[in-house]
């Protein structure tokens, strides 16, 4: 056989591979005796373990020999303690002076006033300083009294509540409100909506389709109507007496009524006493309080916002609060200024141009003007706008 045969080749390969395993478990036995020998390397009696760790035998029981040693104990009591007043006193908060009882600390019209006038900021909310705070109950009217219940409030409040008759002399034509002895009465008139138009309002609004050909509106009743059946949360811009959002309310549609406080002093005040959700805020210079998405419907009853300007922020900002398909209705200045716009003192070429501007932002805004009828025109949201 050949010096070079595969066969010796493979004889010597398994060889050191035999080699290699016995010298690894070699190693490996001694490794693991040097271990072993190690820890039996510790003393073997007790005896010597006590020599080593310098104790006495009952130390290994656990009990001192040493009488005069103390063992530790424990501390189970808090370290953290506050000191609780046990006197019976109480300390009391004085009522503040009855000028304050219609006193609204971030809707002070006298702080108000220092602030800038340019897109209303000046009635924004201006809360107070920590040196203006007052520290006193703010008292109720001189004859406060338990408001009427839902549903008679919707149509009556105690004039001792609401202190204010301006509305019933300012607004008597347009029927807001009457004073009848020691309480309001609320017909459910307004600006654009006598008692009429107001009962039939949603009525026009859930049934358009049929003042409109669907090939007009480039939409099918399918879409539309459930879409209209789904309005379920109104916000309202301006409140007047909240006589909408008592009638929706009724509706089960909850309408969040949003007013300045501003020449009519009471009307966010009318609102709560009716039981109508409402709040005293303004389109301005700041956000709405709201999240986005957060309505079904906008609506604005010569409201008088001018919608067109600083770039259309105000609708964009309606934008951000409704849902995607949402819709915006718009009544009064200018909608319908061929009819109205002598009576409201001003020239045609103004309110059209102010219409078109409006126009022109919510196309801007892809909104689909759905109808203008009489004195209302409604604008949606497209459903992909998120």
């Amino acid at each position: 056989m050949a010096n070079g045969s595969p066969k010796q080749h493979q004889l010597e390969a398994k060889r050191k591979r035999l080699t290699w395993i016995l010298g690894v478990s070699g190693l490996c036995v001694l490794f693991y005796v040097l271990g072993a020998w190690q820890h039996t390397a510790s003393p073997t009696n007790l005896a010597q373990s006590i020599t080593k760790v310098a104790c006495d035998v009952s130390n290994v029981a656990g009990v001192s020999s040493n009488p005069s040693s103390e063992s530790a104990v424990l501390d189970f009591n808090s370290h953290h303690q506050i000191q609780i007043n046990n006197t019976d006193s109480v300390n009391e908060i004085p009522p503040c002076d009855m000028s304050y009882s219609e006193y609204t600390p971030c809707q002070d019209p006298q702080r108000g006033r220092k602030f800038d006038r340019n897109m209303l900021k000046y009635r924004e909310r201006h809360c107070p300083t920590k040196d203006e705070l007052l520290l006193c109950l703010i008292p109720a009217p001189p004859k406060y009294k338990t408001p009427f219940k839902w549903p008679q409030s919707r149509d009556y409040a105690w004039y001792g509540n609401i202190p204010h008759n301006e509305l019933s002399v300012e607004k008597a034509v347009q029927n807001w409100v009457q004073v009848e002895g020691d309480r309001f009465r609320f017909p459910g008139g307004g600006t654009m909506f006598p008692v009429e138009l107001m009962l039939i309002l949603m009525t026009l609004v859930s049934s358009f389709l049929l003042l409109m050909e669907a090939s007009e509106l480039q939409l099918t009743q399918a879409v539309v109507i459930p879409s209209l059946m789904g309005i379920v949360y109104v916000f309202v811009v301006g409140v007047k007496v909240a006589s909408w959002g008592a009638y929706l309310l009724k509706r089960d549609i909850i309408a969040m009524s949003f007013a300045p406080r501003d020449t009519h002093e009471a009307q966010v005040w009318f609102a709560l006493e009716r039981g109508v959700p409402a709040m005293i805020g303004i389109l301005a210079s700041q956000r709405l309080p709201y999240p986005a998405r957060a309505f079904d419907m906008a609506h604005c009853s010569r409201c008088l916002i001018p919608w067109h300007q600083n770039d259309g922020l105000y609708l964009i900002e309606v934008d951000r609060v409704l849902r995607p398909g949402g819709y915006w209705i718009l009544s009064g200045p200018p909608i319908h200024w061929k009819k109205y716009w002598r009576g409201w003192e001003r020239t045609a070429k103004d309110l059209k141009q102010e219409q078109d501007a409006i126009e022109d932002v919510a196309k801007r805004l892809c909104w689909k003007k759905v109808v203008e009828k009489g004195d209302l025109s409604v604008w949606q949201k497209p459903l992909n706008h998120i």
